[in-house]
């Protein structure tokens, strides 16, 4: 009788080795998942981070360029009106910059003025020397009104005139406006915009120098006072858009110095980073006694 060829025995895994498997291939997939959200999440927080301090350096920029120039004037060498050009003859400072097609003047008792959390500067617009070429092999020289205020204005057709930038703050915003600019957002997520006024005081014991905030100093900017500031101190507040998972009790310090609580923060500022920004610009047009 013949037999029969034995058949081949079959290999494989069992359910229990398939399940064992599973749980290892899951275990390794939340594992990766959970790193990638650690790193997404560190990673927003930097670039986060990042975005705040270039927005309040751009802050401090902006007005500081307007602070600094506050209150400055045209240099006169020739006060007399003759042909005088002796560089070492008398030179004085003008007062007065007229209004021109219905702009604001200047004066310098309104070279400063604000609030707690406003603050509008001024100075002077003159001519300046520029190059320009109307081709490549000829240039020439010529005259521009090239200074501008917080947001570009004015423009050419202007004259000599007053340049005004007006800093306020409302509804998470600071905005800039100034000689017929509507005003503008400047930055966006701000929590607190304040404004301290350094102003100089002489007694019998001599020049004093006092923070002031606006609140303190006087509404018309014809009053003396406004004539002693010689610097402006910037403190601000800006909050980010990426939500963070605090820890209880995380804070930080305010324009008024107090502690705040950001866990306990609503709205748009719920668990958000905040930073604080503060710098002191003196006024360029005034010197310390």
């Amino acid at each position: 009788m013949k037999t029969l060829p034995t058949p081949l025995r079959q290999r494989g895994v069992t359910l229990i080795e398939l399940m064992v498997g599973l749980a290892i291939g899951l275990l390794v997939v939340a594992v990766a998942m959970g790193a990638l959200m650690v790193s997404r999440g560190i990673s927003g927080t930097v670039s986060d981070a990042s975005g705040i301090q270039q927005q309040g350096a751009y802050i401090l920029r902006v007005i500081g360029q307007q602070l600094r120039q506050a209150g400055s004037l045209y240099l006169n060498p020739d006060p007399a009106g003759g042909a005088g050009t002796d560089v070492l003859g008398a030179v004085v400072f003008e007062i007065k910059a007229d209004a021109h097609d219905g702009g604001n003047s200047f004066e310098q008792q309104d070279t400063l003025a604000g609030g707690d959390d406003t603050v509008t500067t001024g100075f002077r617009r003159y001519q300046d020397s520029v190059f320009f070429a109307d081709n490549a092999t000829n240039s020439v020289i010529g005259t521009d009104f090239l200074a501008r205020n917080c947001v570009g204005a004015p423009g050419n057709t202007k004259t000599d005139e007053r340049v005004e930038s007006v800093f306020t703050f409302a509804n998470g915003n600071l905005r800039c406006g100034g000689n017929g600019a509507a005003a503008q957002p400047i930055a966006q997520n701000v929590a607190q915009f304040q404004v301290t006024y350094l102003v100089q005081t002489t007694d019998a014991t001599g020049p004093k120098v006092q923070y002031r905030k606006g609140s303190d100093m006087p509404p018309a900017a014809a009053d003396p006072a406004w004539r002693r500031v010689q610097g402006v101190q910037i403190c601000l507040v800006l909050y980010g858009s990426e939500p963070i998972d605090m820890p209880a009790g995380s804070s930080y310090t305010d324009c008024q110095g107090d502690s705040v609580d950001m866990t306990t923060l609503t709205g748009p500022r719920k668990n958000r980073m905040h930073l604080l920004f503060h710098n002191t610009f003196q006024l360029r047009s005034q010197g310390l006694l």
